[in-house]
């Protein structure tokens, strides 16, 4: 039995530097999951760009989330945005962008950006 990621997997650490603007790029180039439609395996590089707030988000607790959704039958339009929600409820950061850019399937390449933008901004 395969476990479904979940938000409660994503581990968060304290800001190393609260109150100084940074950008952290993480870049996950392995990334699969399942056609819905076809049932066909879909590959993928998805990157996460943020800025944290109070925490950041833990690599290894990353990893281990995306893994799970390797036998997931979603799309590109909603892993992406799954993606997004998930890291934003995690580490609640000041912003954050998530880019899948998928394996050509048939002549044609997807590409999918998400981007959250915190309302109030940590002084």
């Amino acid at each position: 039995m395969t476990e479904t990621p979940s938000v409660e997997q994503l581990e968060t650490f304290p800001n190393p530097r609260p109150g100084r603007e940074f950008a952290i790029e993480i870049v996950c180039p392995e990334f699969t999951s399942v056609c819905p439609k076809t049932g066909q395996p879909d590959f993928g590089t998805i990157t996460f760009t943020y800025t944290p707030g109070d925490t950041c988000v833990e690599l290894k607790s990353l990893k281990l989330y995306l893994q799970r959704f390797r036998n997931q039958g979603i799309f590109y339009e909603q892993v992406t945005n799954r993606l997004l929600d998930d890291f934003v409820a995690a580490c609640k950061p000041v912003r954050c962008k998530v880019v899948s850019v998928w394996t050509p399937r048939g002549g044609i390449t997807t590409t999918v950006t998400c981007v959250h933008e915190a309302n109030e901004r940590p002084a």
